[in-house]
């Protein structure tokens, strides 16, 4: 089946909940349906016919269907409206809040901000593989909440008169590092902190030995002359000698901090790592069209699962 092109079509197309079941089960299965069950995925299956499309796997005796592995998992929503969310997601640029997903699909806000964490678990990026060449590296802080409303008198916050606001709970900013492959992808992630030995494990983890790095005056950056060529800006003096810059990654932050600031507002710290995986996504995939681009995403679904559960669970 065809990947519409834009929104129109892809609206347009998967509006029938049999079409857009058949375009995940052949993005899915090509080559025909196997069983996704784990340790299994045995070809020799048979459909079971019904309302809901769902096949029988003879060699592990279980039955699945094609949400069966995927982020779908355990989903009642269907996929005509799993995947135009989908599409506004990957194709939005600054993003798209849950409660334009409610407006749009007819879910309930909860619903719509489920169903966007697990869309940013499939744009997740698969592959690790070290960056090389020139790479650009740079730490930012993110985030952050409404600092505390005060009362207007010291009396009406006393009694609780008119007028009275109650102090609003705040985030401290967090902090990100993020490395850009000059004419390639972007990487970023939360740091605990920008200290020394956080920042330069991280650059060791994601950067080919040899490579050509470039920071600002940053201390944290100096063992970087160890396995790298290093070369350093400092921000306070001048932004741009010859090749030596960070304006990359300073490009992907201003696109980023637009996105927080303003779609998302105050995201919690322990979700700040999915809303990075979808910048960074949108990012890496920014030279395809809408319809490739949104393919890639759904196709991103396969083997990854979040529940309810595991997603409000607060980090130790």
């Amino acid at each position: 089946m065809e990947t519409p092109k834009t929104l129109l079509e892809a609206i347009t197309t998967f509006a029938n909940p049999e079409v857009a079941h058949d375009f995940v089960k052949g993005l899915r299965w090509p080559y025909g349906v196997a069983c996704p069950r784990h340790g299994c995925g045995s070809a020799d299956v048979r459909e079971i016919r019904g309302k809901r499309p769902r096949w029988y796997c003879r060699e592990c005796k279980r039955e699945f269907t094609a949400k069966v592995g995927t982020i779908f998992e355990d989903s009642p929503i269907g996929f005509d409206k799993w995947l135009p969310a989908m599409w506004l997601l990957s194709s939005a640029k600054n993003g798209i809040s849950s409660m334009e997903v409610h407006r749009a699909l007819g879910v309930t806000q909860k619903t719509a901000w489920f169903m966007l964490h697990r869309i940013r678990l499939a744009m997740q990026e698969g592959h690790m593989e070290r960056l090389s060449g020139e790479v650009e590296v740079d730490e930012t802080y993110v985030g952050g909440g409404p600092r505390h409303r005060k009362p207007r008198s010291a009396n009406l916050a006393k009694h609780g008169g008119e007028g009275y606001q109650e102090p609003v709970k705040t985030y401290e900013k967090t902090a990100v590092m993020g490395l850009r492959e000059r004419g390639g992808r972007v990487r970023a992630f939360v740091i605990p902190n920008a200290k020394m030995f956080t920042l330069y494990s991280r650059l060791r983890d994601n950067v080919e030995p040899g490579s050509t790095v470039y920071t600002d005056a940053h201390p944290g950056y100096l063992p970087a002359d160890r396995r790298f060529v290093h070369h350093v800006i400092n921000h306070s003096v001048e932004y741009v000698r010859g090749h030596v810059h960070t304006n990359n990654i300073e490009n992907f932050w201003s696109v980023l901090k637009r996105t927080i600031g303003g779609t998302y507002i105050c995201p919690r710290p322990r979700h700040l790592d999915r809303y990075l995986d979808e910048q960074i996504f949108r990012f890496n995939e920014r030279e395809n069209t809408d319809g490739p681009r949104f393919a890639k995403a759904v196709k991103g679904a396969d083997s990854k699962r979040l529940t309810y559960k595991a997603l409000i669970r607060k980090k130790r």
